[in-house]
């Protein structure tokens, strides 16, 4: 028999009824992938978020660009609006969740709302790395709450730790693999031994990767992550502007080879790290060590590595409200330390540098002087013999960024240098 079915005593249902809670209408801007995904958790685990959140979650409205356009199965069309300006600022409104991604008009409407005082939770990386400040200082002006946990590594709960339970520590290095679609196409370079162009072919087949793929590979997305990551690690106002930024694009199968001779493997990595008076903040691909903890990481999962004075290392691994009632504040982007951000040629790194040179004696020499004249010491070499030409890899040691690609330079206008094949930065300890 159905109809009118009472719920069963000791249901979710009965718990939230017997509680007497209180109803918090929520403002959903976006109904896209995930906009369509929210609604549907906040409908299918109403009693479950209740009991949890202290208060039953409803949909107020939800604000989209097209109000006919086809939605996704279960979205209630008599909650969706073309007027998001009226639908955030409507008195009923407890709570604003933003997922329409990119900069207008989310940044309007996340002012609108945190000038009101209502809370707001979004995931747009792209708005917090290049107007962050403005955000964050509207919601501390207005005594508003900012939840922004999902715009770094999806589900990993990173953010907050950052925040809070990193607060009475310093913070010195962050390290990470931030972007899933990268990740899977690396990892299957790695293992297949298939070109980049294939790898991305297969993300795109798979849905890891956007028909257009652009931000993505060329670690624009990453470049984002890498801003907010900054900003909370060393509370340091950072936008993606100041992210020396290099995709993966430019990564051949022989590069991965390479690093897979040296016992390596290549990753997208953001760095952040405190350096002489300031702090750099970059994401480029790099090769690092097989044993390193992210060397591990396959797939289109992220994960970041922490390094603090007292913490020591820490590592966040996974695929990649406010508290309304209580009125607690939200937490806050401090900015306090406003380190400066030093450029790309100052920071310390290593290369890996590979040479198609001509296969005679004699010819190392010229190379090696070309790294002595910038003061880079070499770690490793490494010699192929093809024919009348010859493969040479070098490996350095740590040196500045500036003198590294002095060295690069000359080495190309050398006359036994047929060409610089690759050249990518290594990560990880020295051997």
């Amino acid at each position: 028999m159905t109809g009118n079915r009472q719920p069963s005593p000791g249901s979710l249902s009965t718990l939230t009824e017997e509680a007497g809670l209180p109803t918090l209408k929520v403002a959903l801007l976006g109904c896209g992938v995930v906009g369509s995904q929210v609604a549907r958790l906040l409908a299918e685990q109403a009693d479950d978020l209740a009991l949890r959140v202290g208060a039953r979650l409803e949909l107020a409205g939800i604000a989209v660009r097209r109000v006919g356009h086809r939605r996704a199965a279960g979205i209630d069309r008599a909650l969706l609006t073309a007027d998001a300006h009226s639908l955030v600022s409507r008195p009923d409104v407890d709570i604003v969740v933003e997922v329409i991604g990119g900069i207008e008009p989310a940044r309007s409407l996340m002012l609108a709302a945190l000038k009101t005082g209502r809370p707001v939770v979004t995931a747009n990386k792209a708005l917090l790395a290049e107007n962050g400040a403005e955000i964050y200082g509207a919601a501390r002006e207005y005594g508003a709450d900012l939840y922004y946990e999902a715009s770094v590594a999806g589900a990993i709960p990173l953010l907050r730790p950052l925040r809070e339970s990193l607060a009475g520590d310093t913070v010195h290095r962050v390290l990470g693999i931030v972007n899933g679609t990268t990740n899977f196409i690396l990892d299957r370079m790695d293992s297949s031994g298939a070109d980049f162009a294939e790898s991305l072919e297969e993300a795109q087949a798979l849905g890891y990767a956007e028909a257009d793929p652009t931000a993505d590979v060329e670690g624009f997305d990453a470049a984002a992550k890498a801003a907010i990551l900054a900003s909370l690690a060393f509370h340091t106002p950072v936008t993606a502007a100041d992210v020396h930024r290099e995709g993966i694009t430019e990564v051949t199968a022989a590069d991965i080879g390479s690093a897979r001779a040296l016992g390596r493997v290549v990753k997208l990595l953001a760095i952040c790290e405190r350096c002489d008076g300031g702090i750099s903040v970059r994401v480029h691909p790099a090769m690092i060590p097989r044993s390193h903890p992210l060397a591990a990481v396959g797939e289109a999962y992220n994960a970041v590595f922490v390094e603090a004075s007292s913490a020591g290392r820490l590592m966040f691994y996974g695929a990649g409200a406010r508290n309304r009632l209580a009125g607690t504040r939200g937490p806050d982007a401090s900015t306090y330390a406003r380190l400066p951000v030093m450029p790309m040629g100052e920071t310390v790194t290593r290369y890996h540098v590979s040479l198609d040179v001509d296969d005679r004696p004699g010819v190392l020499a010229p190379v090696a002087e070309a790294y002595a004249r910038h003061d880079v010491s070499i770690e490793a070499v490494r010699q192929m013999s093809r024919g009348e030409e010859a493969q040479l890899v070098i490996v350095t040691h740590t040196a500045r960024d500036a003198a590294l690609a002095a060295t690069v330079r000359d080495l190309e206008a050398l006359p036994v240098v047929r060409a610089v094949a690759s050249v990518m930065r290594v990560e990880g300890e020295e051997e």
